[in-house]
């Protein structure tokens, strides 16, 4: 049996959330389909000590602000998954979990989206699921041959399990330099990074980096000279867990290693350091393989987009995977904006 909706949104944390916000208040008929078997996103699955970069204010989806946590200047990852728990509720969002969405098809004047529970006929999808479940690693000639532990940040929680071991963290932006300041107090601690890191000053946050990425995108988007956006400021948020490591003294990285040995890692000169776990806090890559059947990607991997809507299928909108959805879009604050603008749009098309 399938299913009807105007708009299928793939995906039930902030991106999702943020677009079922703006579709009812379009008075668009939707629904959210869901992976996780809970509310909370990819927020539920992170490790213990994570922060966010800014305040509980400026953290927060359209319509609704996000409480202080108290005694937090930063809340944790668990008081997002609250507010976002209760941000489904409070706004009666029609989430359905666990449904994992297989296949994103064209089907006539509509799209057809393949479940492992049942098929939904739709005139519009959004695709918000995020980055979180495709974890990126760099290729690294003799990684095979190491034999300590290797993991990515998706699969570390807390610095309990490594007490005492050598542990080395790959990786010079936020989730490296956390986990590294995570790490350094109870472990011998080897921090490496592509280039030396860039901490921001202490006094900006995420506020400032909205503000710096929406001011990027209106240069752009009017011709005027790229500010340079995020990039230009740095690459690490001081968050206080962060500072106080990099005050002490306990964050100094080093440069990239060229590979992996049997028991470590090896530099160009030939310096060895041994290891009994690599952490690698190398990013992600879109979680875009729902979009297959619809062979939208371009030689490098990339769907080109207008705003949100995917030049090649134009029912078809991306939300919440970084800039080119939107500024900021991958971030709590910078969602609500491209996810308004991409209910507008599928609104005024609905209509017409």
């Amino acid at each position: 049996m399938t299913q009807h909706a105007d708009v299928v949104v793939v995906g039930g944390g902030q991106a999702g959330l943020a677009a079922g916000y703006h579709l009812r208040r379009q008075g668009v008929g939707f629904v959210i389909l869901d992976a996780q078997a809970t509310p909370g996103g990819a927020w539920q699955e992170t490790w213990d000590s994570l922060r966010l970069f800014s305040p509980a204010a400026y953290s927060s989806l359209p319509g609704r602000l996000m409480s202080a946590q108290p005694g937090e200047t930063y809340p944790d990852a668990q008081h997002a998954v609250d507010y976002l728990t209760d941000y489904e509720k409070r706004y009666e969002l029609p989430v359905q979990r666990p449904v994992r969405v297989e296949g994103i098809h064209r089907d006539g004047r509509r799209l057809r989206v393949e479940t492992d529970s049942g098929r939904w006929s739709a005139q519009a999808v959004i695709s918000a699921t995020g980055t979180w479940w495709r974890p990126f690693l760099p290729s690294i000639p003799d990684r095979g041959v190491f034999g300590g532990r290797q993991l990515h940040t998706v699969q570390y929680r807390n610095p309990g399990e490594f007490a005492g071991q050598r542990v080395v963290v790959v990786g010079g932006g936020n989730s490296g330099a956390q986990i590294a300041a995570d790490l350094a107090p109870t472990t011998d601690l080897t921090w490496v990074t592509r280039r030396p890191p860039r901490f921001l000053a202490d006094d900006i946050d995420g506020r400032a980096l909205f503000d710096a990425a929406t001011a990027r995108r209106r240069a752009l988007d009017t011709g005027d000279a790229d500010t340079g956006g995020v990039a230009s400021l740095g690459d690490i948020v001081a968050v206080p867990p962060v500072r106080e490591a990099r005050d002490a003294g306990l964050l100094t990285a080093q440069p990239m290693f060229t590979h992996l040995t049997e028991d470590g890692v090896e530099w160009p000169d030939g310096t060895r350091t041994r290891a009994d776990a690599i952490i690698w806090c190398t990013g992600f890559r879109p979680a875009l393989s729902t979009l297959a059947p619809l062979g939208l990607r371009g030689p490098h991997g990339h769907i080109p987009t207008a705003g949100t809507r995917a030049v090649g299928e134009p029912r078809l909108h991306l939300l919440g995977y970084g800039d080119w959805t939107g500024p900021a879009s991958a971030t709590l604050i910078g969602v609500g904006r491209p996810a308004r603008e991409a209910a507008r749009e599928i609104a005024g098309v609905l209509r017409a």
